[in-house]
């Protein structure tokens, strides 16, 4: 094996003060790294980035809408439980995280309240049961009780609370800093976070110079945020998380392909849904020119993009930085290259980038993007014994 198919290669030292804790405001005005061939790049800002894009490109957005999915309450004995909704199972059934799991025994019910300044007297509170255990994830199927005529996904939206991620500590952002100017479709754990940097007025821009959009659904839940735990990457199993390609964007994805045009995905998780219905419908990568959505999908995906991975759709990512020995680390690698990607990580750090969610951003083109081509780096064998 490869240096590349370690755990341990994947890691750097990062200041906890580069950690962001807030958004840029204005969303456009984070910074930008921009890396434009095999051995340059640039310094800017985000606002930028429209002078890198070019007449003819397709911009993949995903439209995702962040749900209030942490939930606080309490069993019927009145001991103190949280819970983080990660995708519906079936109606009014989902997949939650929980803590502590020690409470969450298979027939436990949980009441959370409504806040005090909802402003109503009706339904005070929901009602869950926990129905079964998910050894996948450790968490728990919750089966909620919802009174007829009502949604499950409106009363969490008055009892609910946006899951900012662990790191962020001391945050003044408010809930709609936490989501994408285009998100539309709820359903979401958590935000793609590529996408915050985008403000309404860029996109006008963008689309001004030529450059297309449209739109995939992909709802981020464990599989997204779960770290990776095995030393050997090729044993890690991803968990599912459900996507949608429509009609249209196969069209404009066939349409810009045509046109000797270039598809960039707006964060890794554009790229797991245009990589991950292309790779459950067969389609081979093999020739650059011919790379394409063969149909519409809607479904999961559990792919896990890594060093060696044949990339089928994507030409090139918009991403944040983020973190040692994550999934999302790990897939970034598989386009740039491992050697590289840490080494302007490095930079990036020497430069006071800001890191994860609330972080600054970068732009990887095609031209650098050296998985596309088949170019791998130098490696070294690994002693199996150290």
């Amino acid at each position: 094996m490869t240096i590349d198919q370690y755990l341990s290669s994947y890691q750097y030292e990062l200041p906890q003060e580069l950690i962001a804790q807030n958004p840029a405001v204005p969303r456009d005005s984070s910074r930008l790294l921009v890396v434009d061939s095999p051995k340059t790049h640039a310094h800017t800002v985000f606002k930028d980035i429209v002078d890198w894009l070019q007449p003819g490109d397709l911009l993949v957005l995903n439209n995702t809408r962040v749900i209030p999915a942490r939930l606080y309450g309490r069993k019927s004995t009145g001991a103190p439980v949280e819970i983080l909704l990660l995708h519906e199972v079936r109606e009014n059934c989902w997949l939650c995280l929980v803590k502590p799991g020690k409470r969450f025994k298979i027939g436990s019910e949980i009441c959370f309240k409504f806040s005090p300044d909802d402003g109503r007297t009706d339904s005070p509170s929901i009602w869950a049961r926990v129905i079964e255990r998910d050894d996948a994830t450790g968490g728990r199927l919750l089966e909620f009780q919802v009174p007829d005529g009502s949604s499950l996904i409106d009363l969490v939206a008055r009892v609910g609370h946006v899951p900012l991620p662990p790191y962020i500590t001391a945050t003044e952002a408010d809930a709609d800093q936490y989501q994408t100017v285009y998100a539309r479709e709820l359903g979401s754990a958590a935000a793609p976070t590529a996408g915050l940097h985008f403000t309404k007025e860029l996109l006008e821009k963008i689309a001004a110079k030529g450059v297309s959009m449209t739109n995939i659904t992909l709802h981020i839940g464990v599989g997204t945020f779960r770290p990776v735990e095995v030393e050997e990457i090729n044993q890690h199993k991803m968990h599912s998380e459900w996507l949608e390609i429509n009609a249209e964007t196969v069209k404009k994805i066939q349409e810009t392909r045509a046109a000797g045009g270039r598809v960039i995905a707006v964060g890794t998780t554009a790229v797991r849904a245009l990589e991950g219905a292309a790779t459950a419908q067969g389609v081979s990568g093999a020739v650059p020119a011919k790379r394409y959505l063969v149909e519409p999908f809607r479904d999961r995906t559990d792919l896990f993009i890594y060093p060696g991975y044949e990339w089928k759709v994507v030409d090139g990512m918009i991403t944040n930085f983020h973190l040692p020995g994550s999934s999302l680390l790990i897939l970034v690698s598989s386009l740039l290259g491992r050697e590289r990607l840490l080494k302007l990580y490095e930079e990036a750090i020497a430069e006071k980038y800001r890191f994860y969610s609330f972080g600054d951003a970068m732009y990887i083109t095609p031209e650098a993007a050296v998985g596309l081509t088949g170019v791998t780096e130098t490696v070294t064998e690994v002693d199996e014994e150290e």
